[in-house]
């Protein structure tokens, strides 16, 4: 029996959905049949056809509130949430300043809570409740060198996507995608050029960086009635993680 994910009649939003990750994210959620709203500070330059924008501050909570109203007054109900806005600039932590430091964690880890709690109010009063989809990062479970606080705020962000999986259950669930190196339209400033991107991708088991299509899968998945059962998780989407540098280093066993 063939297996389908249908989202039809669903609504979804995706922060940030309108470029790199994001737009994988939700392409992945569009072709599923769902209604898919994306917000953003600014637009795409080239919209995604069949989906409905909304220009948000995901740090401005005010602004978070006032955009839930509009999805509420226009659609009258949100089945499905992924928490995909973030990111961060190459920066040492000793250069960088505590205002840095600060923008970095409201907007990947406070902005997804807040993000989260306007969800929760809207699907504890849903019948079919909700589910609620963080996007993580693998930066959060090993040193992140350049990119300290967003590490840090990463692995807040799985250490809250598990508590809220319990206080807010049954009616809702949350899980986490701990996403590896993406190869996007920003990848050159994360690993240089094109022989850069080859290289990085040469150094993951599956031989090559993650596309933003295999985390909108990943995050389609947990959202879908084949994941009832799951909550509270963090499902690694990293191509196997890192080889041990050790085992290059060693000078035995290279067999």
């Amino acid at each position: 029996m063939a297996i389908e994910i249908d989202l039809s009649g669903q609504i979804v939003l995706v922060t940030g959905g309108v470029r790199g990750v994001g737009a994988g994210i939700t392409r992945a959620f569009l072709a599923a049949g769902a209604t898919v709203l994306t917000c953003a500070r600014r637009p795409a330059d080239t919209p995604i056809d069949g989906t409905e924008h909304y220009s948000c501050d995901v740090r401005d909570d005010s602004a978070v509130a006032a955009m839930f109203d509009e999805i509420l007054a226009a659609h009258g109900r949100l089945d499905h949430v992924v928490n995909n806005a973030g990111g961060a600039p190459f920066a040492l932590a000793d250069a960088a300043s505590p205002r840095f430091h600060t923008k970095i964690i409201e907007l990947n880890l406070l902005a997804p809570l807040v993000i989260a709690q306007q969800a929760n109010a809207v699907m504890q009063k849903q019948d079919s409740g909700g589910s609620i989809v963080m996007v993580s990062s693998v930066s959060g479970h090993r040193p992140s060198p350049g990119t300290a606080a967003y590490g840090a705020a990463k692995a807040g962000l799985d250490n809250l996507t598990t508590s809220l999986a319990v206080e807010w259950a049954p009616k809702v669930r949350l899980n986490s995608v701990v996403v590896g190196p993406v190869e996007t339209e920003l990848s050159h400033l994360h690993y240089g050029d094109a022989d850069g991107v080859a290289a990085v991708g040469a150094t993951i088991p599956l031989g090559r960086l993650a596309a933003p299509a295999d985390v909108g899968n990943a995050a389609l998945f947990l959202a879908s009635p084949l994941a009832a059962y799951v909550s509270g998780a963090g499902l690694l989407v990293h191509g196997a993680g890192e080889r041990p540098a050790f085992l290059d280093a060693a000078n035995t066993n290279h067999g």
